[in-house]
């Protein structure tokens, strides 16, 4: 028998942990050059892990839910083409120590040449995979040395026995609920037997609406799970984080740091008190862009591509910072230079399950209407779905954070790290307003400009801000200043 060890990738992000979500697999399963066999975690984002080679499943060191170090052996698969002796489950002990290998063979071909694994992109480096269909397994598993915990985050219905050996979401392929990462994600979350829930996708999918309507059938049928649907709403991808299950009479609940929200949590800290912030506001009528939103939604040119606000206050940004060059920069404190930049990738902040991500279009000076629309929806589509990868949030220069699609007047944005300013967009809302003279009802909203001081001075500041209101009052400045 001839055992391979799969260690945690290095994600080349200058991360150093990934927390395991679910196992695709379980001991004694075949396995294929390729194949997913788990998601993971990391400070950035939620990804999918495929193994290098083929072979019987013989171990799983760490149950769901454990934060591993890259490096360490995550999977061992017997590819010599014997049956294992007996699979061992992971339980408290492989826990304990990871470190020891079942076989000493298994170090020297845990890695071949060539083929390292990576977590961006969701492959290997030296080839492009694809995830294979699953395949019906026989009904008869292996039994198991000894039985895997059940899993406290969410425990099987007493209608649903567990099989001996099988963690959380990883049962018998037959057997085997379809459903999506982040869809298992919010099932653990809410405590949901994925094997209880009616699935109304394609092909038999669950989706995250059949999740919730196993949970609270009424409040689903009243509301929307996701404020994505409402076509205003583009930043807010996601429902707010599941609730963690509390005990009848607990006075306190206590939910780990880590993932997403830890590396969030540092880098605000980092930049509140690294970067003088200042942050100003302008509160103007907006009732032409809104508008030329309608105008443009019933138009050909736009016609079958998402068309909101928020697309033309990006584009209004991207003329602004092309009339205000210096604002699109950073602060090297090593080199003590400051950075200008000539391109514009622009990060829309978007609220998540698992946290505050910034993913950025690439490039989106170079974009036109339709397409920057473009780009701002598969932007949203991807972040709802949980997929966003890391470099998709990374290179950011800029950053819209739309706080208005929660009714919120305005605020006081923290910088992006690495990024010179930040602006926040605020509710639009009908006010009284003097237009012409005459107070009329108009379409009223506030943005909020937050910039570093030290490379962003008041005047440069306010012309950016200033120049934006003044595009979104008169629209047609699109053309004249683009």
């Amino acid at each position: 028998m001839t055992i391979r060890e799969f260690k945690m990738p290095d994600v080349g992000e200058g991360l150093t942990e990934a927390e395991i979500l679910s196992w695709y697999v379980k001991p004694g399963d075949t396995v294929t050059d390729g194949q997913v066999v788990c998601e993971v975690e990391t400070a950035k984002a939620a990804v999918e892990l495929p193994i290098p080679f083929d072979g019987t499943v013989h171990e799983l060191r760490f149950p769901e839910g454990t934060t591993v170090d890259v490096g360490e052996v995550i999977i061992s698969v017997n590819v010599g083409g014997d049956a294992p002796a007996e699979p061992a489950a992971p339980a408290a002990e492989s826990q304990a120590a990871p470190a020891a290998a079942p076989a000493p063979v298994a170090e020297a071909e845990s890695e071949p040449e060539g083929r390292q694994p990576v977590l961006v992109g969701y492959g290997v480096a030296a080839s492009s995979t694809k995830r294979r269909a699953r395949k019906a397994a026989p009904a008869a598993t292996t039994e198991p040395a000894a039985a895997a915990p059940a899993p406290a985050a969410a425990p099987a219905p007493a209608a649903a026995p567990v099989v001996p050996g099988q963690l959380n979401g990883s049962g018998p392929a037959a057997g085997r609920p379809l459903a999506k990462p982040p869809v298992r994600k919010l099932a653990k979350d809410l405590g949901v037997d994925l094997t209880s829930v009616t699935p109304t996708g394609p092909e038999g999918v669950i989706t995250r609406d059949d999740v919730h309507r196993a949970v609270a059938p009424a409040a689903v049928t009243a509301a929307p799970a996701a404020p994505v649907a409402e076509p205003e709403t583009p930043a807010a991808v996601a429902p707010a984080a599941a609730p963690v299950p509390v005990s009848v009479g607990a006075r306190e609940t206590r939910v780990p740091i880590k993932g997403v929200r830890k590396a969030t949590a540092a880098a605000m800290v980092g930049s509140a008190f690294t970067a003088p912030h200042v942050t100003e506001f302008v509160t103007f009528d907006i009732t032409r862009t809104m508008k030329l939103v309608e105008e443009l939604k019933s138009g050909t040119d736009m016609a079958g591509l998402r068309v909101n606000p928020l697309l033309l206050i990006a584009k209004a940004v991207l003329v602004a910072v092309k009339r205000n060059p210096d604002i699109n920069a950073a602060w090297d404190e090593a080199a003590q230079e400051i950075v200008r930049k000539h391109y514009v990738n622009l990060g829309i902040a978007a609220a998540t399950p698992r946290g505050l991500i910034v993913p950025n279009i690439k490039d989106a000076h170079t974009q036109a209407l339709p397409e920057l629309s473009r780009s701002l929806s598969e932007l949203v589509a991807t972040a709802r779905e949980g997929k966003t990868t890391p470099a998709a949030m990374q290179g950011g220069t800029f950053t819209i954070t739309n706080v208005g699609v929660f009714g919120v007047d305005t605020g006081t944005p923290i910088l992006n790290p690495g990024e010179s300013a930040i602006l926040a967009v605020g509710a639009i809302k009908l006010q009284p307003w003097v237009h012409k003279g005459k107070v009329k009802p108009r379409q009223v909203t506030t943005l909020a400009l937050s910039f570093d001081h030290r490379l962003v001075d008041g005047e440069l500041g306010s012309r950016f801000l200033a120049d934006i209101a003044a595009i979104l009052e008169q629209p047609k400045r699109l053309i004249t200043w683009g």
